[in-house]
């Protein structure tokens, strides 16, 4: 197939690309610094030269949006939902333009829209979506409406030869530099890695592995469009994840955190305790329903396989 990533230059366009690439697909990438042959810029807001790859392409993977990790500051969610909305207008505009549109439109979304919670799963059906629920800081609202905002966008664009699907991912776990798993396991070998705030909130995630193998099924699968969960079958809590990290790691030891210790932490890695508070406990009910089989549906053999990729990384890098 000939797909089109905008925006997939970060952590997640890497695993996407590559995993692309080695399944024999012709994968351009749009981008704002491009390095790469396969590479061609655009500024995420407007039409351009760009859209001539759109025209015939099989399909469109869009990740562009700035990053979340930041401090939650008005410019940086300002900065956060325009990236997000706008890149998804104008995808939708050079979709809408092609003579040749692709069959199929992959939007990356988020399993943030969902509300925090400690009760039942979040699927697509019955799914909660957040915004002013109890035990929740009324700023992480902002963090709803910039999903519900991108999804809006996706949905408005007037591309009716093009299956649509939202994929509301999860914490996509890679042992890249600089991914999530690499930030939490450089805390862990620290002896940071212990419970934060009681550990009771749920994380939901995805094995890289897995990420890019969901994104080929939903590729594929004709019947499957609008919203869909992109994680693995079983969220766990925080406490439990962090356990089985630190075993993974070879680490005994984490020293827990208060509330106000994370709210510190953040600070000094200018980001922000959202992304370790809120619980997120998702589960991807259609994509189980379609017959997609997940390689790592538990964390535990998810952890020791990203560990023994991690420590084999390190020891070519001491070497």
């Amino acid at each position: 197939m000939k797909i089109v990533i905008p925006g997939g230059t970060g952590n997640l366009g890497a695993v996407l690309e590559r995993g692309l690439l080695a399944a024999g697909h012709r994968v351009t990438v749009l981008t704002r610094n491009p390095v790469r042959p396969n590479h061609l810029h655009w500024d995420g807001r407007t039409l351009g030269p760009w859209a001539d790859a759109v025209d015939g392409a099989d399909a469109v993977i869009n990740l562009a949006g700035r990053s979340v990790s930041c401090r939650y500051t008005r410019e940086h969610l300002d900065e956060m939902a325009a990236s997000r909305v706008d890149s998804t207008r104008v995808v939708g505009r050079a979709i809408a333009a092609a003579a040749r549109p692709p069959a199929v439109w992959l939007q990356a979304g988020t399993a943030t829209i969902y509300a925090h919670t400690q009760g039942r799963p979040n699927d697509e059906a019955t799914g909660v979506i957040g915004g002013g629920e109890p035990g929740a800081p009324a700023y992480w609202a902002e963090s709803v409406a910039i999903a519900r905002a991108w999804e809006a966008a996706l949905d408005e664009a007037d591309t009716p030869a093009t299956r649509k699907v939202s994929m509301r991912t999860a914490m996509v776990m890679s042992p890249e530099r600089g991914s999530v798993f690499d930030v939490l396991s450089r805390m862990v070998r620290c002896g940071l890695g212990g419970p934060v705030a009681g550990g009771r909130q749920f994380v939901s995630w995805i094995h890289e592995a897995d990420f890019v193998r969901a994104v080929a099924f939903l590729l594929e699968r004709s019947d499957l469009d609008g919203a869909v969960n992109v994680c693995a079958p079983h969220p766990l809590r925080h406490k439990d994840f962090m356990r089985i990290l630190r075993r993974a790691r070879g680490v005994r030891f984490g020293l827990p955190a208060t509330r106000w210790m994370a709210e510190l932490g953040a600070l000094a890695l200018r980001t922000d305790t959202e992304l370790l508070l809120k619980s997120r406990r998702v589960v991807p009910a259609r994509l189980e329903a379609a017959g997609f089989g997940f390689e790592f549906p538990a964390w535990e053999a998810a952890a020791g396989d990203l560990a023994g990729v991690a420590r084999e990384t390190e020891r070519t890098l001491a070497a």
